[in-house]
């Protein structure tokens, strides 16, 4: 029977089957072969490592089975879980050892059904709990969640430009990529020139990435190294950081920690890729949202459902639907106030910041309306010599799977041009890879408070943003000149209602 399997890792030699007592004897026993010109690779499936020798036999060993151990510079020991049994697997090179034991490392990744308990506590671990950390690496895990970003057309495009018009920066460099992914940032550092890319990816994506790189000859540049960012080791210190660490809100996920943590493997005047970022806000009136959202409590008012009376829960019902920050896109015509801005700096601030964001405000109203609630946007800057990129999640900017995201009060309150509107945004990071916001506005001594559950947003947008550019230019740019509006300089969108 013929077993499916991925590319080949070279030949080996399996040694002779040996009994080895659990905690007994160190030393390895005799090396008797027993099957020379051994064809090693891993299955279709990733699930088992695949032997066939020069008649055409396969040998199926399922990672279920039996534990792969690197012994020295080219040799394996496979041992069987269920016997006191080891065979010896012995690669007649040192390269093909080093990708066999990169993708058994991958491979057993990929398989396993909940990640293992953390040896040690890291910074990742404390800060997460058991179960969001195993919800976020599946969810990255999976291609389609992948294809939604690769297919936004404004966050790819802007990353490959802001590295290629930067190349001066990337030219002999060696780098690093956080969170890769499909290791789309690090193929964009070999464009702009870079030496030697390390691609860091904790999620079974890595197993994806290791074969992207394979199919793109790109194993002399690219280095994946599965894993925690926190938990990892990097050979040498690094030029450049890359990663493309953005939530809903900018900081939702937490993974701008990850990117800040990274630093330590960062040369002294080092490079961040994006180096900036600003959250903003501004006061909003949107009465059809606020309809919708009331209209979806309203089923909870039913006094004879069924033969049941609903009606006990329809208070309880109001605070869930308000409780949820609303990501989708909307106009700029909604904004009601000027703008208030909170910047955070990848290669400067501290990661406390990120822990607890108070960020005191006054709005002034732009002119009269029914005050809604207060939304929100961010940017990066990707502040190379070359160039200054701009990343947008505006309203008035391309759309980007990002969206946008308001936090609504529930009841709205009037206000009139020229009046002040005054309070405070608590954004508190939780162990569930997001945060919880305490949001309080006073205008003309009315005052409204809401509590919001960041990690639980209602999704209220009706198509992916990157239907509106699926396909990717043919060839990378040459001329440094940004075809969007929205990779323009920093400097060119402050104006006098945007506050500092």
């Amino acid at each position: 029977m013929e077993i499916k399997t991925t590319n080949s890792f070279g030949l080996a030699d399996l040694s002779q089957i040996a009994s080895v007592s659990n905690g007994g004897d160190n030393n390895l026993p005799s090396i008797i072969p027993k099957d020379k010109n051994l064809y090693v690779s891993i299955s279709a499936g990733g699930d088992s490592v695949v032997l066939q020798n020069n008649n055409g036999q396969f040998y199926s060993l399922p990672f279920s089975d039996f534990e792969f151990s690197s012994i020295n510079s080219n040799l394996f020991s496979i041992a069987s879980k269920t016997k006191d049994e080891t065979q010896f697997l012995r690669f007649k090179d040192s390269h093909s050892y080093r990708e066999f034991q990169r993708a058994i490392k991958l491979s057993q990744m990929a398989v396993r059904e909940t990640p293992e308990k953390e040896s040690k506590e890291n910074e990742f671990t404390e800060r997460t709990e058991d179960n969001s950390a195993e919800v976020y690496f599946h969810f990255y895990g999976l291609l389609h969640q992948q294809q939604n970003m690769l297919q936004d057309y404004v966050r790819t495009s802007t990353y490959q430009n802001s590295f290629l018009w930067n190349c001066g920066d990337f030219d002999g460099k060696v780098v690093l990529d956080v969170g890769a992914g499909t290791g789309i940032l690090s193929f964009f550092a070999v464009q702009a020139g870079a030496k030697k890319v390390y691609a860091v990816e904790a999620s079974s994506m890595a197993v994806h990435c290791q074969e992207l790189i394979r199919t793109n000859n790109l194993s002399d540049k690219i280095t994946l190294i599965p894993g925690k960012i926190e938990e990892v080791s990097i050979p040498e210190t690094v030029d450049i950081i890359i990663s493309e660490p953005m939530g809903y809100m900018l900081v939702n996920e937490r993974m701008l920690e990850s990117f800040v943590y990274a630093r330590k493997f960062l040369k002294p005047n080092g490079q961040m890729f994006p180096t900036k970022s600003n959250m903003y806000f501004s006061l909003f009136s949107d009465e059809l949202l606020y309809q919708e959202t009331v209209q979806r409590c309203t089923f909870w008012h039913h006094e004879h459902f069924y033969g049941v009376n609903l009606s006990g829960l329809k208070n309880q019902a109001y605070v869930e639907n308000f409780k949820q920050p609303v990501v989708d896109n909307w106009s700029p015509t909604i904004v009601c106030s000027d703008v208030l801005v909170w910047p955070y700096d990848f290669e400067k601030d501290s990661v406390e910041k990120l822990h607890t964001i108070d960020i005191p405000f006054t709005f002034t109203a732009t002119r009269t309306a029914f005050v809604h609630g207060l939304a929100s946007w961010f940017d990066v800057l990707f502040c190379g010599t070359q160039k200054e990129v701009r990343l947008s999640t505006g309203p008035s900017d391309p759309p980007t799977h990002w969206y946008q995201v308001r936090c609504l009060f529930g009841d709205p309150v009037l206000i009139k041009q020229g009046e002040k509107a005054t309070g405070r945004l608590l954004m508190t990071a939780n162990q569930r890879l997001s945060y919880d916001i305490e949001l309080t506005v006073e205008i003309n001594g009315q005052i409204r408070r809401n509590q919001l559950d960041l990690k639980n947003p209602h999704f209220r947008y009706s198509s992916n943003p990157g239907t509106l550019e699926l396909i990717p230019p043919e060839h990378p740019p040459s001329a440094p000149e940004p075809p969007l509006s929205n990779a323009m300089s920093f400097e060119n969108i402050h104006n006098s209602d945007v506050k500092y």
